[in-house]
């Protein structure tokens, strides 16, 4: 059960990341849409250390 959410955050993580940078390669990014998404990101990344901390 573990592995299959560290997968899924992980791989919500990779697809939030492509988000970004598609998005910065725009002709006008929206910097707030990027702000959004990194703070996304972040949380994600706080939630993988903690599940990998516990187990």
């Amino acid at each position: 059960m573990e592995m299959s959410h560290i997968s899924a955050l992980e791989s919500k993580h990779a697809g939030l990341e492509r988000r970004i940078a598609e998005e910065r390669l725009r002709p006008s990014p929206n910097d707030a849409l990027i702000k959004e998404l990194k703070r996304r990101k972040l949380r994600i990344k706080e939630e993988l250390a903690h599940v990998q901390q516990v187990h």
